[in-house]
Formats: C-alpha cells, structure tokens, sequence
C-alpha cells in the first residue's frame, strides 16, 4: 500500500527489489566462510591469544626451570679415530636419546680436536653434551624451561620444526580469511556499514598513534 510521502514510497519499493544474485551469493558464501573458519581455527586462535600474553609478559613466569646433569661414556672407537667422518654420529645421538630421555632436534654437532659438542633444541628445551674425544666420556646438562615458555616458544615457532611452521602459516591464512570475510559482510549491511568502517578507522588510527608515540 503506497502513501503521499514519496520518500517512504521509494523506501518501501527498494525494500522489495530482490537483491542481485552475485550480491546474495556473496553474502552467503561470505558468511558460510566466516563461520567455519572461525570454528576450524577457534583453538588456534584462542593459543595465540594467550600465548601472547604470557609471551608480553614472560616475567611472570620465571623461576619454572629444571636443569639436569649426567656424566657416562660412549664407545672410545666411536670417536677416537683420525678421520672425522669415521665418528659415529647417529649413534651417538640414538644413545643419548635412549638412555638419557633427552629430546628435541640436533642442531649442532661439533667436531674439535679433542671433543666433539652435540646440542639438541626444542620449544621451552635444550641439552648439550661434550664428548672426550680421548676417552668417549661425556658430560650432559639438559634444561626444562616449564610448560609456558614451550607454549611461548610454539608461538614464535622457535625450535618447532617444520610441521609447526606450517600450522603458523596455515592458521595465518586462516584469520586473514576470517578478517576479510567479516569485512565482506559488514559492507553488505547498510544500517551498520558505515559505524563499522568508522570503528575500523579508529582502531587502526589508535595502534598507528600507540606505534608513534611509545615504541622508540
């Protein structure tokens, strides 16, 4: 039913256009989109929402360290050879691994004169051994840094090989897609469009103006 006031006439007949099919598509795939992202990546998202904060304030968390010492030998022959590339690496690394518990990835193995260093590394981890290259005797200290500075160092990806590095990258994409699509929809929403984008503007203004003026 049409009225004497044109303004609600020309409301009410955009009111009932249909909307375009690319638009109403667009807004359904926008939202399908957000939503299961949202819900495949809520657990990522929640570990890199509080590994933030105990990352900003790791102070909090000190004191949570646990070092160990061992002593023992490994096979004189395995080490005291004059070639270098006779030296039994791999075995070395498997007994330690296996009768010392000691984990993470090698990242170094160095070969002196009269010892060789193997280092392991891993999140919130680390352990060194020195090897007498006269005897096979080695020394060993480990060092546990406590469940946050594991979950600080998953979120760095430091020291978490390349299966982890792929779920950063991963989860990366992912809330880059939830980001935009929320986007998507709020442009598609005409009575909040327009508070949305300010509100945009102003959070981003905000962390430009916090950047300037505190970070040195």
């Amino acid at each position: 039913m049409e009225t004497n006031n044109p303004v609600q006439n020309k409301a009410a007949k955009e009111a009932k256009k249909p909307k375009s099919v690319w638009k109403k598509g667009t807004i359904t795939f926008s939202r399908w989109l957000h939503i299961y992202l949202s819900m495949l990546s809520f657990v990522v998202v929640l570990f890199f929402a509080v590994t933030g904060l105990t990352l900003n304030h790791a102070e909090w968390f000190d004191g949570k360290q646990v070092e160990k010492k061992h002593k023992g030998a490994v096979p004189a022959a395995w080490v005291k050879v004059r070639d270098t590339t006779q030296i039994k690496k791999l075995e070395i690394v498997e007994l330690l691994r296996k009768n010392y518990g000691i984990k993470g990835y090698v990242s170094d193995f160095i070969i002196q004169d009269d010892q060789c260093s193997v280092s392991f590394k891993g999140p919130g981890y680390s352990a060194d051994a020195f090897i007498s290259r006269k005897d096979g005797k080695f020394q060993l200290s480990e060092l546990r840094l406590g469940v946050v500075a594991v979950l600080n160092d998953l979120h760095k990806g430091r020291d978490s090989g390349t299966g982890w590095s792929w779920l950063i990258d991963v989860s990366a994409v992912f809330l880059t897609l939830v980001s935009l699509t929320g986007l998507v929809m709020l442009c598609f929403l005409k009575k909040k469009r327009l508070n949305g984008i300010i509100l945009l503007i102003i959070g981003g203004a905000i962390c430009c103006l916090i950047y300037w003026v505190f970070v040195p």
